[in-house]
């Protein structure tokens, strides 16, 4: 280990606040730059002092990771290998075209194209996002998407990382871009069913979608058709499958309200389906002449499907149980074709794919591997039995299948080509149960190589999330065999938060039970180390965004497990977060975490576990924060503040680095190969970290 260089010293300036008659003192808030919603349009506007700031952490970070420079380049060399260069998804049907995406070798970003059934030699180029990205630092592409019709392409892009989107469409009858430019979009949008409409969703000023507007192809002026009147409802729009119908919706994390439009009259006033309701969920997918409406209504805790007549809808005395709620059954989404319904159900973490015909007669799409995922391709056929759907697992690379739901038979359309090769017979996975310190069984999902030999301790990357409902499935990564390949286990810990056994596992996790997030972590940790798979020191632990929360929170809580901690864009400096109602997630967040400015209560539960406030005296691991500079999301101050009070009260000599992406937002680096170098330098710290931590002590 080479000699560790001295970090920046941020300087302290006392930021003291009152707050529901309790004083907290902040010495880092200046790092919060003023003027930060001009910087997430313009980094260049960054005030002078904290871009400097930011310059010599990332300085320090390089010095300090700079002995891994070989071996972040091997890390990337190697994870390049396995991606195929020239690649392609297989091309989805509508009516008479073939629409796919497809890379060109040696190209960051994607093309999207259509050929004429049949015909691939017919290939149209609809839009090349490597031309587009030519001379931005950052480039990123949203919805992209054709017309009913066919006659137009239209997509959303960034170009600074910060989600702010300008819609562009083209004639694909001439090729040319239409000076139809729809600026300040969340990125979401979408054509109205007779393809005269953009119908787009508006962010304000501070940065929240609220708004649908209705822009004709034809004209430069926009129509206000939705105005939500609640900040903490962020607002979205869609097309019906079928066709036949515009709907907006608009929720924050725990009640929805749904408005719809008849496609025969896309300029009419939406009109709401359910009035919200504290508590009620609910969303839409039509059938043709019904809607199908998956919801918790009446304490259907892991929802369930609904059905109604269209010119019912509004009337939910109407609503007929079609599915019913099961316990354990988590019912996540649900897809209307003509004559089926698709719908999918995750049970202890992994994902059951449900099919009714026409008849009622039921049956399902599962696989017996202990840890795997199964996911839908999406559709524009309204009218047809087939089905697309992926599966993959920890060992086992993307498989792409085309599913006949009339005579129950599928075949492979691709399989995720590994170019350097791939034998899923040199890995291992399993399923293995924690106990929570309450007895609730945590599920952990290992990854291994078969010549890593089992009972004997090896280093471990243990991944966690936790947050919103959302799950973090066993998908296959060819970044992570650089680590398993190395004699590492790669491991998530599928904890509490997420929605891994169920809604309720993500109320278990949230607001005030937020801390078994933690605890559930740890518990998977301490279970991992006692059943042989690895020992304390050895951990390198890795999450994002509001798993950098989890990050920040484990870490004060038992720096000891850890060799190290990866926390990328990490959502650290809760309290000041959610008691700033400027900021664009804050209002939409209170339900997930409470809100500190009104209830005493929330505010001390946040200040108990927030990770920037709970920060003391302890011999703290090796810290790798990742941020940027237009991450509209997690604010690049959290992490920078956060590595300089972890600097000020930690007792051990352990690096504490910060890496501020300057040209990036929330997602990090754009571009399939860049966003590589990423991933490489966080490998590279890890096994740095975990080699490091089993050094003599001088």
């Amino acid at each position: 280990m080479s000699q560790i260089p001295a970090p920046p010293v941020a300087h302290k300036k006392s930021c003291r606040i009152e707050q529901l008659g309790r004083t907290r003192v902040d010495d880092y808030a200046w790092m919060k730059d003023d003027n930060w919603q001009e910087v997430l349009r313009d980094p260049a506007l960054l005030r002078s002092d904290i871009a400097d700031h930011l310059r010599k952490e990332n300085a320090y970070s390089d010095a300090v990771l700079a002995p891994t420079k070989a071996l972040q380049s091997e890390i990337v060399a190697e994870m390049k290998g396995r991606l195929k260069e020239d690649d392609s998804f297989p091309p989805l049907p509508h009516g008479t075209w073939r629409y796919g995406v497809r890379y060109e070798s040696g190209s960051q970003y994607p093309r999207y194209v259509r050929h004429a059934e049949g015909h691939p030699e017919t290939e149209e180029v609809l839009l090349d996002a490597d031309v587009r990205a030519k001379g931005q630092p950052y480039y990123a592409a949203r919805g992209a998407t054709h017309s009913p019709d066919h006659r137009l392409f239209a997509w959303a892009e960034d170009t600074q990382g910060s989600e702010i989107y300008t819609i562009r469409v083209r004639d694909l009858t001439t090729g040319e871009i239409l000076p139809v430019e729809i600026e300040n979009c969340s990125g979401e949008f979408t054509f109205s069913p007779d393809s005269k409409y953009i119908f787009w969703t508006c962010r304000d000023d501070n940065g929240r979608p609220v708004k649908i507007y209705r822009r004709a192809l034809t004209a430069s002026d926009d129509v206000l058709v939705y105005d939500e009147p609640d900040s903490g409802f962020f607002v979205g729009v869609s097309a019906a499958r079928s066709g036949k119908w515009i709907v907006i919706s608009t929720n924050d994390h725990d009640t929805s309200e749904n408005w719809i439009i008849p496609d025969a009259a896309p300029e009419a006033a939406p009109v709401c389906v359910a009035p919200r309701e504290k508590g009620l969920m609910y969303e839409l997918s039509h059938g043709g002449d019904r809607f199908v409406i998956r919801t918790n209504a009446d304490g259907a805790t892991d929802f369930k499907l609904m059905t109604v007549a269209d010119e019912a809808v509004g009337d939910r005395s109407a609503w007929c149980e079609h599915v019913p709620h099961r316990a354990g059954h988590y019912i996540t989404g649900a897809i209307c074709f003509a004559d089926h319904l698709v719908w999918t159900e995750r049970v202890n973490a992994n994902i059951i794919i449900a099919i009714e015909d026409k008849a009622g007669e039921r049956h399902q799409i599962a696989t017996d591997e202990d840890a795997y995922t199964l996911s839908l391709d999406g559709s524009y056929e309204f009218k047809t039995t087939e089905l697309r759907y992926s599966y993959q697992s920890p060992t086992t690379p993307r498989q792409w299948f085309s599913y006949d739901m009339q005579d129950r038979t599928r075949h492979l359309l691709k399989m995720q080509d590994v170019p350097s090769g791939h034998d899923p017979e040199n890995y291992r996975t399993k399923r293995l149960m924690a106990k929570a310190p309450d007895g609730e069984l945590v599920p952990i999902t290992l990854l291994w190589h078969r010549d890593t030999p089992e009972g004997q301790p090896a280093p471990m990357l243990l991944y966690g999330y936790g947050s919103y409902g959302i799950s973090i499935d066993p998908t296959f990564s060819t970044r992570n065999l650089s680590l398993v390949d190395r004699g590492w286990v790669y491991a998530i810990a599928h904890i509490r938060g997420g929605s891994e056994k169920g809604w309720n596992w993500f109320l278990g996790g949230r607001d005030e039970h937020k801390t078994n997030t933690f605890t559930d972590f740890i518990a998977c940790a301490d279970h991992l180390i006692e059943q042989g798979w690895t020992d304390a020191g050895r951990i390198v632990a890795d999450g994002r965004s509001a798993g950098g929360m989890l990050m920040g929170a484990i870490t004060n809580m038992r720096p000891e497990l850890f060799a190290g901690v990866v926390a990328v864009v990490p959502f650290v400096d809760v309290l000041n977060t959610m008691s700033d109602d400027s900021l664009p997630l804050t209002p939409p967040e209170w339900p997930e975490w409470g809100n500190p400015l009104i209830n005493e209560k929330a505010y001390d539960r946040i200040a108990g576990y927030s990770p920037y406030d709970q920060i003391a005296a302890k011999p703290y691991p090796a810290v790798f924060a990742i941020g940027g500079l237009t991450d509209p999301r997690v604010t690049y101050w959290e992490p920078a503040k956060w590595i300089a009070k972890l600097r000020e009260y930690s007792v051990s000599d352990n690096p504490l680095l910060l890496r501020i992406n300057m040209e990036a937002g929330h997602g990090g680096a754009s571009g399939r190969f860049k966003s590589l170098d990423e991933a490489a330098l966080i490998h590279a710290f890890a096994i740095w970290a975990e080699a490091r931590s089993r050094q003599p002590e001088a």
